[in-house]
């Protein structure tokens, strides 16, 4: 296996010269569940200006899978855990019913969530790998920059190419901090990893939780799936509050710890409201279907200590729903 990774500007610039090797006319089979700004550029930049086709399908359901593809299907892409329902798509079953299909249908996966320490998607038979190189692997929410890493030969060629041809490529600052970052990778997710587990925990059982979205967790749906396919979780978790946006928006406002944030893979934990954040150019009908609600936080657990962050999460629970 002959890997090549290839740096951009950002984890959108990485999307962009992976996208950019298909031509108009070209079908991609997208999960329903991907972050906004993917989002974005598929819908209202590759499908009206480009020419492409694409589909968004529940990448978990298997028989959804078979009936997606079309003959001029050339892409499948998807996140796993998603972004921001931390729904866990079967990397191997999913290549396999792609490559049957069409062996030249290329598989992307977004491992933006679990960085390389955690899951490894083209052991389990994916064509590329994208990462923003911002979140997790760089750690320090100090540079902007994205990758795509792959073992064909031709889109290694492709996104040579695209490096040369648009010149979305980093800085050398930016690369140096990047390797700076990248010492501490294995320190870094193993702690975000511990916390972030207890924390969901400490949520699952809070009363003011509606539900809690985090596949290390047993009641998680895909839970064996990740077990599979991963070595462990990153600090990602999604829940549901018991209430509506003003809850949502008092308890965000409340938290002292956490800071209300778009972004992740830090030292410090974020917080956010998705529908209104991340994933508010996901049309309204979109996010209701996918059940991005008013109601629905996204955290990133950093490395700050387990006990101020339980009892952050606690007292902001509690300012945004006094009694049950």
């Amino acid at each position: 296996m002959n890997l090549s990774g290839h740096t951009f500007s950002s984890g959108l610039a990485a999307t962009m010269a992976v996208v950019n090797i298909l031509k108009s006319g070209d079908h991609i089979v997208c999960s329903d569940d991907i972050y906004g700004g993917t989002q974005r550029f598929l819908r209202k930049v590759s499908i009206p200006n480009h020419g492409l086709q694409a589909d968004f399908v529940d990448l978990t359901k298997l028989s959804e899978v078979e009936k997606a593809f079309k003959p001029n299907t050339k892409m499948v892409w998807f996140e796993t855990p998603s972004n921001p329902l931390l729904k866990v798509v079967d990397i191997a079953t999913v290549t396999n019913i792609a490559k049957k299909h069409n062996p030249d249908i290329l598989v992307v996966v977004d491992n933006t969530f679990m960085s390389p320490y955690f899951q490894r998607p083209l052991s389990l038979g994916a064509d590329i790998v994208v990462h923003s190189i911002t979140k997790y692997i760089n750690g320090h929410s100090d540079v902007v920059m994205g990758c795509a890493i792959t073992d064909n030969d031709t889109v290694q060629k492709h996104l040579y190419f695209q490096q040369m041809a648009v010149g979305a490529v980093p800085s050398p600052f930016d690369c140096f901090l990047v390797n700076r970052g990248i010492k501490t990778l294995h320190l870094r997710m193993r702690a975000h990893y511990e916390s972030a587990l207890a924390i969901a925990k400490y949520l699952e059982a809070n009363e003011r939780i509606e539900k809690v979205l985090y596949p290390a967790l047993p009641s998680h749906p895909q839970h064996e799936v990740h077990k599979k396919q991963t070595k462990g979780m990153s600090g990602m978790i999604s829940f549901y509050l018991k209430g509506e946006l003003e809850q949502s928006s008092t308890f965000l406002s409340a938290l002292k710890v956490f800071t209300l944030a778009e972004s992740l893979g830090g030292y410090e934990s974020l917080a956010e409201l998705p529908s209104i954040m991340t994933h508010a150019s996901v049309p309204p009908e979109d996010r209701a279907k996918l059940g991005i609600t008013d109601n629905l936080i996204r955290i990133s657990v950093g490395c700050e200590d387990l006990d101020d962050l339980i009892a952050d999460l606690d007292q902001a629970l509690k300012s945004a729903i006094p009694r049950i």
